[in-house]
């Protein structure tokens, strides 16, 4: 017969009191602190709820969303907040994945010219501070260049600043101290007939995919899925551009005699932003590229060109499906980096939601709940990256039989 260990000698039992007593340490730590500041703001006449969402905010915001000085809410002021943010993080992980993925394949190129300029440019910006950046960007470049009369242009020529006066060459770009001017995009009455269609050709160039690969399961045969789709998709995209006779037109950048008049136009503050986000995050994201591609063994590419492979070929179709398994999981954190990043934004005065939540902290005192929030909103944002990437890491990563 086994005799059974004494109560306070069994593991299992030790376990799960180690585990009671922890949880009632962190549960009593939580629980103390909470109090203490319910108390602080019992005590200056604050109470812990959203009502003040509600107030008129009073103060202005340069840039974002439709927002009104003087009638809108502190609630419609953390809007515009966020959308600031979500705009940065977003075109930031957009320009900074090309940028980091053409960097790292230029130190793999074997061009020495290619390998130092690429090698100088992560050791440039993984060895400065962001905020330093930053301020470089901001100050040093774009408030450094010229006033709006004398605006640098590129794909036209001089634009006028006369009242009655139009554009004779609209450029591509124009850049002075209001910030940078881009074309844009303005919907016409067919935009959302188009945007249809393009939703549809999308559906059935993703069902044309899947078959083609079900074909070539079957058969062996290369099927060339995403060509396929891809033309379908585009085929689509265009018959309908025809038959609803345009669904954009383009609004090339032009300057009246206060400001940019056409275009879509681009703050100092956020060009200053964006390109300082972007430039810093592309060298960290260059070498979890790199390291990843040469995480495969040699013996793959030594294969793949046994086969009669080209160098494009063995880079597209063996050497980089391998490498993102291992890139992945590293370029999620610097999504995650570049999106809590932007807060930094406070420094060159951009609206975001950090420099917004504590304007609104200053006038109304409720630092504690603007905080609880802003730590809320980036945590989502986090979580939802982290969510889509893990997705698609589950998709490509190796299964074994």
């Amino acid at each position: 017969m086994i005799r059974r260990p004494a109560l306070l000698r069994d593991e299992r039992v030790l376990a799960v009191l180690i585990q009671v007593l922890v949880a009632a340490v962190a549960i009593t730590a939580v629980a103390v602190g909470a109090r203490n500041v319910l108390s602080d703001l019992a005590a200056n006449n604050l109470a812990p709820d959203l009502d003040f969402l509600g107030n008129t905010a009073g103060f202005g915001i340069s840039e974002g969303i439709r927002y009104a000085e003087g009638s809108d809410t502190y609630g419609r002021a953390l809007q515009v907040g966020l959308v600031n943010t979500l705009r940065i993080a977003i075109a930031g992980i957009v320009l900074a994945t090309p940028i980091g993925v053409g960097v790292a394949l230029a130190r793999l190129s074997g061009n020495p010219l290619l390998v130092r300029l690429a090698g100088g440019y992560i050791e440039l910006m993984r060895n400065t501070p962001l905020l330093v950046q930053l301020i470089f960007w901001y100050q040093g470049v774009f408030l450094g260049l010229p006033a709006l009369k004398d605006a640098i242009t590129v794909g036209g020529g001089a634009l006028s600043v006369a009242a009655d006066a139009a554009t004779v060459t609209p450029p591509i770009l124009a850049l002075s101290q209001r910030g940078a001017a881009v074309p844009r995009l303005l919907p016409t009455g067919g935009a959302g007939v188009w945007l249809l269609a393009v939703a549809a050709g999308a559906v059935a160039a993703w069902v044309l995919y899947r078959w083609r690969e079900a074909v070539q399961r079957r058969t062996g045969q290369p099927a060339r899925g995403i060509i396929f789709g891809l033309a379908l998709w585009a085929g689509v995209a265009l018959v309908a551009w025809f038959v609803v006779g345009g669904a954009y037109t383009v609004a090339l950048p032009a300057i009246g005699r206060f400001g940019y008049e056409a275009g879509l136009v681009l703050s100092p503050e956020f060009s200053a932003l964006l390109v300082g986000l972007v430039v810093y995050s592309a060298a960290f994201i260059a070498e979890v590229v790199r390291g990843g591609i040469q995480a495969v063994s040699l013996g793959q590419r030594e294969a793949a060109r046994a086969v009669g492979l080209r160098q494009s070929q063995v880079m597209r179709l063996v050497i980089l499906p391998q490498a993102l398994r291992v890139i992945v999981p590293p370029l999620t954190n610097q999504y995650l980096n570049l999106a809590k990043n932007s807060s930094l934004a406070i420094f060159i005065g951009f609206p975001d939601l950090f420099q917004v939540g504590l304007t609104i902290g200053n006038n109304t005192g409720q630092f504690v709940i603007i905080t609880a929030m802003m730590m809320s909103v980036y945590l989502a944002i986090s979580l939802a990256t982290s969510l889509l990437m893990n997705l698609y890491n589950r998709k490509i990563r190796l299964v074994e039989r």
